[in-house]
């Protein structure tokens, strides 16, 4: 149950922190003539989604953030549930912060964790005779 969960929230939170690295972040400080880096025009239209009042920081900022919390929440029950030493957890934990590395660390976490399994059920079975 723990590690389903911890699937769904490490792609969850790398969907958001995706949404908020390349679109929300660059809607506020890079495009409008009000924004703080200004280096494009807002579209015509479009003006009250970009700069520093832009709505996208509402829509994906704020959900990223308690995303995150639950995520590492989840990290946490998951590595008490698996024995995870320290350096693991606070290296999964972690991978949440930075685009993309969510995805790649999830993915071998999933792989090393079925080898795992695969080993201790492999050393369950008993001895066929005959």
């Amino acid at each position: 149950m723990s590690f389903a969960l911890y699937r769904t929230f490490a792609y969850v939170t790398g969907v958001f922190l995706l949404a908020l690295t390349f679109v929300a972040m660059p809607a506020k400080y890079l495009v409008g003539e009000d924004s703080m880096f200004a280096l494009a025009p807002a579209p015509q239209g479009w003006e009250h989604w970009f700069g520093p009042e832009s709505p996208l920081m509402l829509f994906i900022a704020m959900p990223h953030g308690y995303v995150y919390m639950a995520y590492v929440l989840v990290v946490i029950w998951v590595a008490l549930d698996r024995r995870w030493n320290a350096g693991r957890t606070l290296g999964v934990a972690l991978s949440g912060t930075i685009p993309v590395l969510g995805f790649v660390i999830e993915h071998r976490v999933v792989k090393q964790e079925r080898a795992e399994e695969e080993a201790a059920a492999a050393r369950q079975e008993p001895a066929p005779t005959g």
